[in-house]
């Protein structure tokens, strides 16, 4: 298995994991700055993920052609393990009661067109 340095963290996001009875614990997502992967021969890059709070704790990588890419794929990875282990745990992950925990990233808010452009 592969073993991942969290590194600087550049995005923290607080959650809390509710269980049946209502009771609350804190969830700690944190990423850090992607940088190139050493192992690459294609100039890839990795971006380090840490999840606190539920269950394992170490950190892992996502990783892309690019930064930006391997930033984006581990707040999906991490999504991911978010439900894996919420499910799991038997508890509903919360943060400001945003179904997504806020970490998907929409260009147009739910309910909201987007202006039309005037040729």
């Amino acid at each position: 298995m592969t073993t991942y340095e969290l590194g600087e963290v550049v995005a923290e996001r607080k959650l809390e994991a509710v269980a049946a009875d209502g009771s609350r614990t804190p969830v700690t997502v944190r990423f850090g700055k992607p940088y190139p992967d050493p192992l690459s021969t294609h100039g890839d890059w990795c971006c380090p993920h840490q999840i606190l709070g539920l269950g394992e704790e170490g950190a892992g990588g996502s990783f892309g052609v690019d930064s930006l890419q391997a930033l984006l794929l581990s707040v999906f990875k991490v999504r991911l393990k978010l439900g894996e282990r919420a499910r799991a745990g038997s508890v509903r992950l919360d943060w400001l009661g945003q179904d997504d925990l806020g970490l998907e990233a929409d260009p147009e808010p739910r309910g909201v067109t987007a202006p039309r452009s005037r040729s």
